[in-house]
């Protein structure tokens, strides 16, 4: 009977008696030919079988995330993350974009042109107030890290009480610079109407800013601190980058820089979320249990903008502002709240339920 290979009959000849003796090894051959076609057939039809059924790099896969100026050290762990390895570690393949911002970050999110965005915090409450639910997956920080700086020309500024009429520079408006900067004047006596917000950005546009006296003072973070500090052109008034400085001025404990991303995104898509969650969380492991000196040798050498020794006397300084797990801190939602409701009159009177703000599944349940 013959077999058939791809289509095409393999005859294996059946000898009488007389050729059976003489003809019996050809036909041995001839028998092995056939298996090792057979099996090679079949292993070609497993392999081809195998690599349709296969899980395939999904689109959805690449996440794109936003960060509201990377080169900042608040927002340290979304580079240091991709310069560990830790993201590719899970398969995923992150592209991070730059936006000096938040509140620009925020709306590429809610635009759909990234799926997330590494800010601070409290997007995710004033967001709701607007009806957009968004939430932190990991937070990052547990204060601001962020510094009211003071230019030295200007030493007439001696508290925020004195910020009526001056120009004060933030990184955009509606970002947390300038909800932080909002607060600070209210909580000391002045009206929204009293100062002017200027968004100049951070590092050498919130420099220049400051020198050509287009703003007396403003709120920023390291390593643009250090720089002023250190050319003497300007001087700390309200310092946020430690905890007990930040209960000081905001009462509290202050989540601040978050991976946060749209509530049904995340539904959508947990298996991500998850991995991201694991990414992050290495990274705060790491950030607590290596020097300054060790996480600055990981970042790309612009970032210590000529002043390596500053960059990791700064980060040395303000690393405790750092989660050492991603998880949210007790009570932060709340002083959150109460800071954005002294000003903001979205919040004031409105019910935000703070449990759809952040969730802690992810970090939890991280690898």
């Amino acid at each position: 009977m013959p077999l058939v290979f791809m289509g095409a009959p393999i005859i294996v000849a059946e000898s009488d008696g007389r050729e059976r003796g003489a003809g019996n090894e050809q036909r041995e051959e001839a028998m092995s030919l056939a298996r090792t076609l057979l099996d090679s057939a079949a292993t070609t039809a497993l392999v081809a079988t195998m690599a349709l059924s296969a899980p395939s790099a999904r689109a959805d896969e690449k996440v794109s995330i936003m960060v509201g100026g990377y080169e900042k050290q608040i927002y340290l762990p979304a580079k240091l993350t991709e310069a560990l390895g830790y993201f590719k570690d899970e398969g995923l393949d992150v592209e991070l974009l730059n936006e000096p911002a938040g509140v620009d970050a925020e709306n590429e999110m809610l635009a759909g042109a990234v799926q997330g965005v590494v800010g601070f915090y409290d997007h995710c409450i004033d967001l709701q107030a607007k009806g957009k639910f968004v939430e932190s997956i990991v937070q990052f920080s547990q204060a601001p890290g962020e510094v009211e700086l003071v230019s030295t020309k200007h030493p007439e500024i001696k508290s925020p009480a004195d910020f009526k009429g001056m120009s004060l520079g933030v990184t955009g408006l509606g970002s947390s610079t300038n909800f932080l900067t909002e607060y600070l004047a209210v909580k000391n006596g002045l009206k929204l109407g009293d100062f002017t917000s200027v968004p100049v950005g951070a590092g050498t546009t919130f420099i220049a800013a400051m020198q050509q006296d287009k703003i007396q003072a403003g709120m920023t973070t390291e390593p643009t601190i250090t720089r002023l500090v250190k050319t003497g052109e300007a001087s700390v008034l309200i310092d946020m980058r430690t905890m007990e400085g930040t209960k000081a001025a905001l009462g509290g404990t202050y989540p601040a820089a978050s991976l946060y991303m749209q509530t049904d995104w995340v539904e959508a898509h947990k298996d991500i979320v998850q991995k991201l969650a694991n990414a992050f969380v290495k990274t705060q492991k790491f950030i607590n249990t290596h020097s300054g000196a060790e996480i600055a040798d990981k970042m790309p050498q612009d970032y210590y903008v000529g002043d390596k020794e500053g960059y990791v006397k700064a980060l040395d300084a303000g690393k405790a502002m750092f989660t050492p797990d991603g998880i949210m801190p007790e009570g932060g939602p709340e002083t959150v709240l109460t800071v954005l409701s002294a000003f903001k009159k979205e919040l004031q009177g409105k019910q935000i339920d703070l449990s759809k703000t952040y969730t802690s599944e992810f970090v939890k349940n991280a690898k």
